[in-house]
């Protein structure tokens, strides 16, 4: 049985380069702030695939997924989802930050400072 590749499995290529070119207005504000090791030198990626999941910004050196959260979050099937996908991530060492997109747009060094609170060591 051939085992699939548990990181940007080219099955979800399509998926993860409509998701990198149709940002949400709140993706791409962070992304800006991300991008570049902006934020102490760390690389991010954007719509990364990890197993089934498309994460909204990964940090490979911290192993830190960030998720911004719309209105789909907050439903009982979009709990229950999240809920789902953080466990697998979980289970297999990465740590799942969410913001709802109102707190980017609101106060976004709020959310960088709490991104950072999560890096290991300082760079």
């Amino acid at each position: 049985m051939k085992q699939r590749n548990l990181f940007n499995d080219k099955s979800l290529l399509d998926s993860r380069r409509e998701l990198r070119n149709n940002p949400t207005p709140e993706e791409a504000l962070l992304w800006d702030r991300l991008k570049n090791k902006q934020l102490q030198n760390r690389k991010f990626r954007r719509q990364h695939s990890i197993g089934n999941y498309i994460l909204d910004f990964y940090c490979p050196s911290e192993m830190i997924a960030v998720e911004l959260d719309g209105a789909h979050h907050f439903t009982t099937a979009g709990k229950q989802y999240d809920d789902e996908r953080t466990l697998y991530l979980n289970e297999i060492g990465i740590r799942v930050l969410r913001f709802p997109n109102s707190s980017v747009t609101n106060d976004i060094e709020v959310v960088l400072g709490k991104i950072c609170e999560h890096f290991k060591s300082s760079s």
